[in-house]
């Protein structure tokens, strides 16, 4: 797994908590005790349930070491912990009234044992709280792959492609989940972002989706020529508006699982 730059991912803090605000204002749980927090980043998502349930005891965990120090930084006094989701479900007395995931299952695979799996943690009268990105085949998701298969970047990519994440469409959850929630609330969403131009689109992505590929390129100059036939192809799909600045869209998946 490619690591994350809290630096990078924090630039866009504002656009990227909105969804987690949505999740977490959808859940139906007046009390919860006991939270865990899975994926936590820097610990924004943290804050947003800690002011939704100020009352709950929270688990913060990453796999990202330095996203788990940005958020002991910001607060100290927060249980933070280092580890994988993986490593975590193999705890079975690990037991929340919310397990919640903000836009971090889709960096995990196989999401028809992943997910069972993690109701399993849901106490009874809990829920399981998940949001992740549902726009795999987009232009600035496509393009990377692409770029990685062609020849010319085969060097970086032996196997044609980087390590990068996936999530399904909704009814996909809906068929694993429905057996075992008393109730499901699945949705999607498209955030019409409007950003200055194709290469605020880039610094985007180079906190999240471009991470895998960046990583992957072991020279500086070659992960700037990277980028920049990235942006070459992608600033075609982003034209300028009339007013000003480009949109772009971005679509997500939510679900709510009641035990």
């Amino acid at each position: 797994m490619a690591s994350w730059n809290p630096k990078q991912y924090l630039q866009f803090a504002d656009l990227r908590s909105r969804p987690c605000h949505d999740l977490a204002n959808r859940v139906g749980i007046p009390h919860a005790g006991r939270i865990v927090d899975l994926g936590c980043g820097t610990g924004n998502s943290t804050e947003v349930l800690a002011a939704r349930w100020p009352d709950a005891s929270i688990t913060g965990i990453d796999s990202s070491p330095a996203m788990i120090d940005a958020a002991r930084s910001a607060s100290p006094n927060g249980d933070w912990r280092a580890g994988n989701i993986e490593d975590w479900l193999a705890s079975p007395d690990e037991r929340y009234d919310l397990v919640f995931s903000n836009a971090a299952l889709q960096w995990v695979g196989n999401h028809a044992r992943l997910f069972p799996a993690l109701f399993a943690h849901v106490e009874p009268g809990g829920a399981l709280a998940v949001q992740m990105p549902c726009n795999y085949h987009t232009h600035q998701n496509r393009i990377p792959r692409e770029l990685a298969a062609s020849p010319k970047w085969r060097r970086w990519f032996p196997e044609g492609r980087a390590q990068e994440w996936f999530s399904y469409e909704p009814d996909f959850y809906y068929d694993l989940l429905a057996p075992l929630a008393s109730r499901l609330d699945i949705w999607t969403s498209e955030y019409l972002q409007p950003m200055a131009d194709a290469e605020a689109i880039v610094d985007w992505y180079k906190g999240t989706g471009l991470r895998p590929y960046l990583e992957a390129i072991g020279d500086d100059a070659e992960r700037r020529r990277f980028l920049s036939e990235y942006l070459a192809r992608l600033r075609p799909h982003y034209p300028a508006r009339a007013s000003g600045g480009v949109l772009f869209a971005f679509r997500r998946v939510f679900i709510v699982a009641y035990h």
